[in-house]
């Protein structure tokens, strides 16, 4: 798949991101080649191949997740303790979607 740089222009307006000249023509050909590599993987036969529903052995001592738990939550002081901006009892942030 071909991307342009229009593409490329219009994914990071999307993502506010304020790209150089030289970052936007990495940008076209990098993810250019990942997709290029997508299309060769959408090409693989995968049809007797089972679905994998975690990739984790299934052995217990090979896990690294821990079994879920509940516990205490935050308060909401607690919560946001640390922000830059609260008020009224909630995380205050910039407006960044104007359209």
């Amino acid at each position: 798949m071909k991307l342009t740089e229009k593409e490329v222009r219009y994914v990071a307006d999307l993502a506010n991101l304020n790209l150089t000249e030289t970052e936007i023509q990495n940008m076209v050909k990098d993810l250019g080649a990942i997709l290029d590599h997508m299309d060769r993987l959408s090409g693989i036969d995968t049809a007797g191949v089972q679905p994998m529903r975690q990739v984790l052995f299934p052995a217990p001592e090979t896990a690294t997740l821990r079994a879920d738990q509940p516990g205490a939550c935050l308060s909401n002081e607690e919560a946001l303790a640390n922000a830059v901006h609260a008020a009224h009892g909630y995380f205050r942030v910039p407006l960044v979607i104007e359209r």
